[in-house]
């Protein structure tokens, strides 16, 4: 099977899950008119009073093949060790008015679904991949949040506000992380640019001090391998494994300090928000126990603290495990959801993300990608304009249920969708037999991961007293590509 009936299963997935894989023609029509707003000293200049930061050395780093660049970041050093972080955010709002029907569309879906058979984006790619992304050598209306960093990795309150901004350096994750691991040379765009070397470092040195603050804080050290397709002449040929690197890393430590800048801004300014939500695991004795088996042992309530201590260990102790024992844990931990906030409250009683140990955590820095973004995108700057916020509270609440529905459902099209693809490549396989773990347990199904290829199927034999995070054996009994199935047993 080719790509393209491969996507023909992934659209008939969305339509079954409730999202749209098609723009209406009113939005294609609506994306073909608009136009990119220009900066002071050209041609239609739309916003004088925006700040002209063009001329710092922003740069991107992103997925090697990604198109929608949302952010761009630059640091720049301060008195007694501290590192001011920019983070520029594409200004989608300057593009996409509530009501039209770009917007009815991204609203419907809330976000962009990455599937085995390609991208089916929120927004047109005339605008995720053009007017609207944050293009190399491109000039760009932006939403700017500052971060400062304390030498000790603590981030202080910064600034929000609009600028002009241009990328200097369109990057890749792999290329940067192995430059800064010392693994291979510098990629040619990174010499092609004055400075920008050493810019990096002092990203680096300011993403790490504070990945370090939160971890003290409980923040999780986890390294799950997400699967990603690899096609040949437009035959599907592999999942292949998909790791964390350094540089991910980076870009991760600023996103999350950026969202909780946004986060307290619009509390400050009286605003409401939709705050991303992680509670305690309900499982936890579950963790407990597995914890447990390696001789470990952890305190009765849920702490986040104490589970990264373990993870800490374990990583160390056991490196080739570690993948399977984050996946396990990220499953025990269960998934987020999104709640409004309003100002000097928690997000409708919730105390923050587990995961990530921080308390206020909204979504921000991915409009292009993500609804939730472009709605608090929209409070930022109707905050910073002394406006009323353009949403009620009653509609936040609704958008956010809607959200965390939308996002569940994405996802269950992308497990599908991958699935399907995983289906194609071990239908030769039928009676081989693999090592898995088992990443789902209850009395409806269980669900066992392979890792090669990287792909996850149900236990249809021998489910009898198996739990999330065990090991197994099982032999492939069936797949079904059309419908993602794919079928195990257990054996001994």
């Amino acid at each position: 099977m080719d790509s393209s009936a491969l996507r023909d299963i992934a659209r008939q997935a969305m339509v079954q899950r409730g999202l749209l894989p098609d723009f209406s023609t009113a939005a294609q029509h609506e994306a073909a008119r608009l136009a990119q707003p220009r900066p002071p000293g050209r041609p239609d200049a739309l916003a004088d009073a925006l700040r002209d930061l063009r001329a710092l050395p922003w740069c991107s780093i992103d997925n090697d093949d990604s198109r929608d660049l949302d952010q761009l970041t630059v640091a720049q050093p301060e008195a007694g060790g501290s590192v001011r972080v920019l983070v520029a955010i594409a200004d989608v709002d300057a593009l996409v008015g509530i009501g039209g029907a770009i917007d009815v569309h991204a609203r419907t879906n809330t976000t962009s679904v990455y599937t085995a058979a390609g991208v089916f984006p929120m927004l047109p790619l005339r605008l995720s991949n053009d007017l609207s992304s944050l293009n190399e050598a491109q000039d760009r209306a932006a939403v700017v949040i500052e971060i400062r960093v304390g030498a000790d990795g603590t981030p202080s309150d910064g600034d929000v506000y609009l600028a002009w901004v241009h990328n200097h350096a369109q990057l890749a994750y792999d290329g940067i992380a192995a430059w800064l691991n010392g693994s291979a040379p510098a990629p040619p765009k990174l010499d092609a640019v004055p400075g920008l070397a050493e810019q990096l470092r002092l990203q680096d040195r300011a993403g790490a001090a504070l990945q370090a603050a939160r971890r003290r804080r409980g923040a999780l050290s986890l390294a799950t391998n997400a699967s990603r397709p690899v096609f040949t002449d437009g035959v599907l040929t592999d999942l292949r494994a998909e790791v964390g690197n350094r540089a991910k890393e980076l870009i991760a430590s600023f996103m999350i300090a950026a969202n909780g800048v946004s986060a307290r801004l619009l509390d400050a300014r009286g605003f409401p928000s939709l705050r991303r939500f992680l509670g305690a695991p309900q499982r936890w004795e579950r963790i407990v126990r597995l914890a447990a088996e390696t001789g470990e042992a952890l305190p009765p309530e849920p702490s986040a603290i104490a589970l990264d201590a373990f993870l800490t260990r374990r990583r160390a102790a056991a490196p080739d495990a570690f993948a399977e024992l984050s996946l396990a844990v990220v499953k025990l931990l269960g998934s987020g959801e999104y709640m409004l906030s309003r100002p000097g409250s928690a997000a409708d009683g919730a105390s923050g993300h587990f995961g990530l140990a921080v308390n206020d955590y909204t979504h921000s820095t991915a409009p292009n990608r993500r609804y939730p973004d472009l709605i608090t995108q929209r409070l930022l700057k109707a905050a910073l304009a002394g406006a009323a916020p353009p949403l009620s509270d009653a509609e936040l609440s609704a958008l956010a249920r809607h959200c965390t529905m939308q996002e569940d459902n994405a996802a269950k099209v992308e497990r599908q969708v991958r699935k399907s693809a995983a289906a194609l490549l071990l239908a030769p396989r039928i009676g081989e037999r693999f090592n898995g773990l088992v990443t789902g347990a209850s009395g409806k199904a269980t669900w066992v991961r392979i890792n090669h290829p990287v792909a996850e199927g149900r236990i249809v034999e021998g489910v009898e007293g198996l739990d999330v995070a065990d090991r197994v054996r099982v032999e492939l009994v069936g797949v079904d590509a059309a419908r993602g199935f794919i079928d195990f047993r257990r054996v001994l």
